[in-house]
């Protein structure tokens, strides 16, 4: 009985020393690997896996986003930094209906927020969900989902609410939130039941939450000034709930030979061209000079 006794305790004891000599970047690519991936495909993703290069995507547009908000609260000129106001309206990256003819600003307000609460919002939730993925999915994937729903957000804008201006990098962080929903969704039987429940129930909630808040700032509260779009957050979901989808709902597939990354694609750029006539033709938002 002794002996039966010390040949089932000799794995778990290997298994613990095996965690311990495992370094830090190797258990966090353990912990990650089981948030992101479904248990078929983490083997694999740990054979690959290395801190080498670490997630510079979402990082550097973290920095950027935090040393733009810190310029114009503090180098422009500004009632107080913890809401802003005049400052960002002046920018030339806000978007702004009547100047829609300079098309950057349909991707440059991303870098612009309009307080202390905006941009730390954001900041967490791309930091917290954007790192894992770029991790796991590598800066040219998530940067292409996370761009994919910051002109999807703007767009979107332009189309439903066109007399609206447009600040933040929420187009972006749902586009994150909706690709990691559907991977969520997706990969949820081949994932332990009460995570998959558990990563499902908490997007809900951000989600809920913020749109929330946005319908309560734009038609309750009632803020003076000018008006900011919301339509954003519509835009960049769906656009994560399909670029994204495609993305990240599969692991180390190839993505040429897969249908649905055509469907996606060819209907995320017919989505752009007819923004661009909408825009161009139909829209009643004035044209500056």
């Amino acid at each position: 009985m002794e002996e039966d006794d010390v040949e089932q305790q000799d794995p778990l004891r290997r298994n613990r020393e095996e965690e311990r000599k495992k370094g830090c970047c190797e258990r966090l690519h353990l912990s990650i690997s089981k948030w992101m991936l479904p248990e078929d495909h983490r083997e694999k993703y740990l054979e690959r896996a290395n801190c080498c290069p670490p997630p510079i995507f979402i990082v550097l547009i973290s920095v950027v986003e935090l040393g733009m908000f810190i310029y114009y609260a503090v180098w422009k000129p500004q009632k107080q930094w913890i809401t802003l106001d005049r400052s960002i309206w002046e920018s030339r990256y806000t978007y702004l209906p009547e100047k829609r003819q300079e098309a950057w600003r349909f991707v440059s307000y991303m870098f612009v927020h309009a307080g202390v609460e905006h941009i730390v919002g954001n900041l967490l939730m791309q930091l917290l969900l954007g790192i894992p993925l770029e991790l796991v999915h590598k800066g040219f994937e998530v940067g292409m989902v996370y761009m994919s729903g910051v002109l999807a957000g703007s767009l979107a804008s332009s189309i439903f609410d066109p007399l609206s201006a447009l600040v933040g990098a929420s187009g972006g962080v749902y586009a994150l939130l909706g690709g990691y929903f559907m991977n969520a969704v997706v990969n949820f039987r081949e994932m332990i039941p009460l995570l998959g429940i558990f990563r499902i129930l908490i997007i809900v909630l951000i989600v809920g939450a913020d749109f929330g808040f946005a319908f309560y700032r734009r038609f309750i509260q009632h803020a003076e000034g000018l008006q900011v779009s919301f339509v954003a957050h519509f835009g960049g979901i769906i656009a994560g709930m399909t670029v994204g989808y495609v993305f990240f709902s599969a692991y180390n597939s190839k993505l040429l030979k897969d249908p649905r990354f055509w469907i996606c694609i060819v209907g995320y750029i017919v989505f752009v061209l007819f923004a661009v006539f909408f825009n161009i033709f139909i829209s009643p938002a004035p044209t500056g000079p």
